[in-house]
């Protein structure tokens, strides 16, 4: 059993700041094409995530399971390749790996604190890997930055990374608005014209560290002593959590992970996150990162609290219920021979149909990917299986769904709020 998660593990974050970041957050301006947002993809009704096994990101509109592959400029090329991962206590100080295949770390490998895909052309001064992740999605092609034909963002990053980020932050500073709020958020910012990426990241990881920390769950609770936090049922799932079942060896420590990466065999579909000359329609997770075979298949253990509200679940969405993520856990073979692709929750574009379960149809690839397993096989009752999902139902945080300062009506580009 872990000890008590408290406020004192996670970093202290500005408040003038996070509600500088809130208005970013929401904001399209940040955005190659200004049609998506931070939030699109990671929305306060949908639990911090976006409801679909893989999104659409630039290009598509709408949020949740109503969002549609149109765009003004021309039909998205390719969906998002991997789940919108939840933002829940990713502000903890002891989190020192990001992305489902961890291509972001604390590093001193480049002298400016990260091991990140922007290597040494990542800026120094950002205060936290949570506000080195945020200036990646803004940056990349299918997620906020378009095509490179369509705008300058894009067309700069298509050069070198680095290149797009004084576009981006022009365009927020030279609003009145933002200008000002942030010579009032940063001591060292006196002038609008001062403004950086930098100070745009650490905004917005300020507002993401604040508003998604939530650690008041029956099992928090119990974990601080409430010895009636968990019903019969819950305490059951439980004890199967952190014995039987094994789910604790990866889902340790306080904040429920190890910070490690496991091969799991979850179904294969989507155009998967290759490396950058694989010609294959897959994701080889971590290895893509490592370039090391050993890390085929394997992807972040992810953080549980709060699980029950950021369905679908896998690095690719795979599974929509608790149940069926728990059960492809206890017998990943026997689940790969049932799951069909219905059961993935795909925005409608007619023209990826042909191509979104290829993977599938690659024998060599599917034999490695089923004999790339890290978990061992338990065999669990229905009810025992009912008990360990109570159990995980049991960390949804009473406030959950009342977070500090949610979405905002309207931000300071003027630009429609999803």
């Amino acid at each position: 059993m872990p000890r008590p998660l408290t406020d004192d593990d996670f970093i202290e974050f500005d408040p003038v700041q996070a509600k500088l970041g809130q208005l970013l957050f929401y904001d399209k301006i940040l955005s190659g094409n200004r049609n998506i947002s931070c939030g699109t993809c990671h929305h306060h009704d949908l639990g911090s995530g976006d409801g679909l096994s893989l999104g659409i990101g630039e290009g598509g509109e709408g949020i949740g399971k109503k969002r549609v592959a149109q765009s003004a400029h021309d039909r998205i090329r390719k969906r998002i390749p991997r789940n919108a991962p939840a933002l829940w206590n990713l502000g903890a100080r002891d989190i020192s790996v990001l992305f489902h295949d961890g291509r972001l770390s604390t590093s001193d490998l480049y002298g400016n604190g990260f091991n990140s895909p922007a290597e040494e052309w990542l800026p120094t001064g950002l205060t936290s890997i949570l506000a080195a992740q945020a200036v990646f999605p803004i940056t990349a092609r299918f997620e906020m930055a378009g095509d490179p034909e369509e705008n300058e963002v894009s067309g700069a990053v298509n050069d070198r990374i680095d290149n797009a980020w004084p576009i981006i932050a022009k365009r927020v500073r030279i609003i009145p608005e933002y200008g000002d709020a942030f010579v009032e958020a940063y001591d060292h910012i006196d002038r609008s014209e001062d403004v950086t990426i930098v100070e745009i990241a650490n905004a917005l990881a300020a507002f993401m560290g604040r508003e998604w920390r939530n650690h008041d769950s029956a099992f928090d609770r119990h974990l601080a002593g409430d010895e009636t936090a968990l019903s019969n049922t819950e305490r059951a799932g439980m004890d199967l959590f952190y014995g039987k079942a094994g789910c604790a060896g990866c889902h340790s420590g306080p904040l429920m992970s190890d910070q490690e990466f496991h091969a799991l065999a979850l179904p294969a579909f989507g155009p998967g996150k290759t490396r950058r000359f694989d010609l294959l329609s897959r994701d080889v997770g971590r290895m893509g990162e490592s370039d090391d075979l050993a890390d085929a298949y394997r992807f972040r253990t992810p953080m549980l609290r709060n699980v029950a509200l950021t369905a679908p679940y896998g690095h690719n969405g795979a599974y929509a219920t608790l149940d069926a993520i728990v059960r492809h856990h206890l017998d990943p073979q026997k689940m790969l021979e049932t799951w069909e692709p219905k059961d993935a929750e795909l925005p409608n574009a007619p023209w990826f149909q042909a191509v979104d379960f290829i993977v599938q149809t690659d024998a060599r690839e599917m034999a490695r990917h089923r004999a790339a397993l890290d978990i061992t096989p338990v065999d669990l009752s229905e009810p025992e299986i009912a008990e360990l999902v109570a159990f995980l139902e049991s960390l949804t945080g009473a406030t959950a769904m009342t977070r500090p300062l949610g979405r905002p009506d309207t931000v300071p580009s003027g630009l429609s709020v999803d």
